[in-house]
């Protein structure tokens, strides 16, 4: 203990420090203001010093790109209630069955979370499908947490499905093909072990039949325009990502036309998947890309720190930038979910995926 530097001391209390107000949010002062205020903090203490800090928010550029795309495609969305109209159909669809519902809104939430990444999920589709569990009279938690759970464990279908992908390999994401050759079993694994797990957590909440009668709002011609557009972008962004080209300006450009290595892949799965808890998957992948970039590592390292980065933050509301959003999200409809409570139920989800996940990988490689 003695050993530890004081500055690493002072890096970790700054960081937990800003955690904790993303969470607790004291005074009501935005989860944003916290995590910028710790950065700055770093910067203004000599801690971190300000080069590097602008080279890490340089190496960013491609996903700061990718994150507007999305952002705005998912506020355009939105606000031509695309969500709430394939919500709505969603419980339609339910026939009175809140494990029917419960499927439907795991399977929209992957989808959504493929083709316009996790962020999208936890900003726009949380808050159509709370509204839709609500006139439905179900009870919101289980088809919120299955928005939050989704949300990573579906984020490495595609490259373009969690900007913590662009992060991670940087100039070295490998082509579409190459990709899908490596993560479609994990992906698959992540998703059935998750939906699995969390379907058997929530059984007791599931039983109580639902009102289906819930109005099917009006799609505007925005709205039929905005999933066309969608379709587009979805289309763009594998097409890029088949010819192995950065993501961030193809995704701007395409919503603005709408509007013992085993061992080792093991071991980093785990490590990572646990750490990007105290962290965030952001900022840490962010650090293993840096770190597996500046070596030759065996293919199988790098997808297992993918995964682990993808599905790990599944364990805590600190894990990812799409958990967070989930939470503020959730607070603006009057739903409070602890930290505890949410670990709870990610202590049981999040292994299972995981394991679930490296084992597919470790399958595919064999």
């Amino acid at each position: 203990m003695s050993g530890i530097p004081a500055s690493h001391w002072a890096i970790w209390s700054i960081a937990i420090v800003a955690v904790a107000g993303v969470i607790v949010r004291p005074w009501r002062v935005p989860e944003a203001a916290w995590a910028v205020a710790g950065a700055c903090l770093l910067v203004v203490s000599g801690l971190l010093p300000w080069r590097d800090a602008a080279v890490a928010v340089g190496k960013g550029f491609d996903v700061y790109l990718f994150l507007a795309g999305m952002m705005l495609l998912s506020e355009l969305a939105r606000r031509e209630g695309l969500f709430d109209f394939l919500a709505a159909h969603a419980v339609r669809l339910a026939n009175g069955s809140p494990r029917r519902l419960f499927v439907l809104t795991y399977a929209i939430g992957t989808l959504v979370t493929i083709f316009m990444s996790n962020d999208a999920t936890a900003v726009v589709l949380t808050p159509a499908v709370y509204a839709a569990a609500r006139k439905a009279r179900a009870q919101t938690l289980p088809y919120l947490f299955a928005c939050a759970f989704i949300a990573n464990a579906a984020s490495f279908v595609l490259p373009i499905s969690n900007p913590a992908n662009l992060v991670i390999f940087g100039r070295h994401m490998p082509p579409l093909p190459q990709w899908l050759a490596q993560f479609a079993l994990p992906s698959l694994l992540a998703i059935a072990a998750t939906f699995a797990m969390h379907r058997w957590l929530e059984r007791g909440h599931l039983r109580t039949r639902i009102d289906p009668a819930v109005a099917i709002p009006v799609l505007s011609r925005g709205g039929a325009i905005t999933g066309y557009g969608i379709a587009f972008v979805a289309v763009a962004l594998l097409v890029a990502s088949f010819e192995n080209l950065a993501l961030g300006l193809p995704t701007v450009l395409a919503t603005g036309a709408v509007a013992s290595v085993e061992a080792t892949a093991w071991s980093t799965g785990v490590g990572l998947a646990l750490a990007c808890n105290l962290v965030n998957n952001l900022p840490l992948g962010l650090i293993a890309g840096s770190a597996l970039n500046g070596v030759t590592v065996d293919p199988l390292i790098r997808g297992a720190a993918t995964i682990a980065i993808d599905v790990g933050p599944n364990l805590s509301v600190t894990g990812s930038l799409a958990t967070i959003l989930w939470l503020t999200a959730i607070r603006r409809e009057g739903e409070h979910v602890s930290a505890l409570q949410f670990l709870r139920l990610g202590a049981l989800v999040m292994p299972a995926a995981l394991l679930a996940a490296l084992a597919g990988l470790w399958l595919v490689r064999g």
